[in-house]
């Protein structure tokens, strides 16, 4: 078979960050600002250029790719991925989302009346969803521990001991708690590896929804941090198409993963599942699950080399985006004459994501009464209009939210960006919130 990749990029192919990188790797419109990297991730031309040359090779030879050259690949591929995590690579598998992978922790286990599922209100909606669907199936019951940002880490850390005590004071009992490396909104670091250390110290399992994870902050610690499932999306920050997320899960915990979802080939009953070891049924049960297109997968092994070749390596990466979005941030508020959301202990900001207040009052008067002030009622339609009119009129996504009795804004930094995009989002942001205090949208 002919080989599928190119030889290793030099290190004098290395660019600068920022624009050039823009235009020199991405596929982005001439007039598009990205602004939104979080949601929907983006992958540069080399990924997209080798993913191709993956899917012409499977229709040029379906049979012979999918049953033979794939599962080499795939192996590789996890090979690749599983350093990035500190652990070793039949602890990891592929699948298409990290709700996919949610879903497949969540529904193996074995619930009974009393159990319960603690998570925090900044839970992914899609993930409280799978929890509320548990609930009509099964015994479990969720149970929500307010947050309200900003909020000290110490102060978290508080409000998850005390849930698992009244929980139990109830005759309850903590099955697993979930909870994120980096909330979805507003933007922030979670503290994610002391909520681990308190779910050992009362015998919790514990899922990381880490969708904001690989690619974006350092998770080589993974194993020391001890976390029962960790989950993270590959297409977001480690530039890989979409339909690719890792999970996760210690050889002392596969036994508990008994099937895919949906159930594939490599399902076998439990009488079977006693004659193979538990390493080799778990990762031939998500070698193949269904017929799709998991080019993306194996994608990780071409942007694995991009970001090492080309962009210098993972703590590069690192270092300018979360920099960027740090020093943008501030730009940002500075121009808007407002604030960037953080804490006392600046914990929150150490992720690539930046969130900014925007410079709009709101009133709890129902009618406006007051110049330039936002009615309260009205304040989700306000933040739904600056999201749709900065896609409408100038060509990008800037997330914006009434949140906490203020509108905010989460940018997300990445290595194509500059301080010249966040200047020009502030420029957007006045316009736009001159707009709304004038009535005019």
């Amino acid at each position: 078979m002919r080989k599928l990749r190119d030889e290793p990029t030099t290190a004098a192919a290395m660019v600068s960050f920022g624009r050039e990188t823009r235009q020199a790797h991405f596929n982005f419109a001439a007039s598009y600002t990205p602004l939104n990297h979080g949601s929907f991730g983006a992958f540069p031309s080399h990924v997209r250029e080798y993913q191709r040359r993956l899917q012409c090779e499977t229709e040029a030879r379906p049979d012979t790719f999918i049953r033979f050259t794939y599962p080499k690949l795939l192996r590789e591929a996890r090979d690749t991925v599983a350093p990035l995590l500190g652990v070793e690579t039949d602890e990891v598998v592929f699948v298409p989302n990290a709700l996919t992978a949610v879903n497949t922790v969540l529904r193996n286990l074995r619930y009974q009346d009393g159990d319960v599922i603690l998570y925090f209100s900044t839970i992914y909606d899609a993930c409280l969803k799978t929890i509320e669907s548990l609930e009509e199936t099964t015994g479990v019951k969720g149970r929500s521990i307010e947050l309200v940002y900003p909020v000290e880490d110490e102060e978290i850390l508080d409000k998850f001991r005390a849930a698992i005590t009244e929980i139990r004071n109830q005759g309850k009992s903590v099955k697993l708690a979930m909870f994120d490396t980096i909330l979805t909104f507003p933007g922030v670091r979670f503290p994610w590896e002391k909520l681990v250390s308190i779910c050992k110290e009362h015998c919790i399992l514990s899922c990381i929804d880490g969708a904001h994870g690989i690619g974006h902050i350092d998770l080589r610690h993974l194993p020391r941090v001890g976390p029962d499932f960790f989950i993270s999306n590959c297409y977001k920050w480690f530039m890989v198409p979409r339909g690719c997320a890792v999970l996760y899960v210690p050889y002392h915990n596969q036994a508990l993963i008994r099937t895919t979802y949906p159930t594939a080939e490599g399902y076998k009953p439990a009488i079977q599942r006693e004659t193979q070891s538990q390493k080799s049924y778990f990762i031939n049960l998500f070698e193949k699950v269904s017929t799709v297109d998991t080019t993306p997968y194996i994608c990780v092994i071409e942007a694995s080399k991009f970001r090492d070749q080309v962009c210098g390596g993972e703590e590069r990466i690192r270092d300018y985006c979360i920099n960027m979005a740090k020093e943008g941030g501030e730009l940002m508020a500075a121009m808007l004459g407002t604030s960037v959301l953080d804490n006392k202990a600046r914990t929150l900001r150490d992720c690539s994501f930046t969130n900014v207040r925007l410079p709009l009052e709101v009133t709890e008067e129902s009618e406006r009464r007051h110049v330039g002030k936002v009615p309260v009622t009205e304040a989700k339609a306000v933040a739904d209009w600056i999201t749709i009119t900065s896609v409408e009129e100038f060509d990008t996504f800037i997330a914006t939210r009434y949140y906490a009795g203020a509108f905010w804004v989460r940018i997300s930094s990445q290595i194509y960006l500059d301080r010249a995009d966040f200047e020009w989002a502030a420029n957007v942001l006045l316009d736009l919130c001159s707009r709304v205090r004038r009535g005019i949208r």
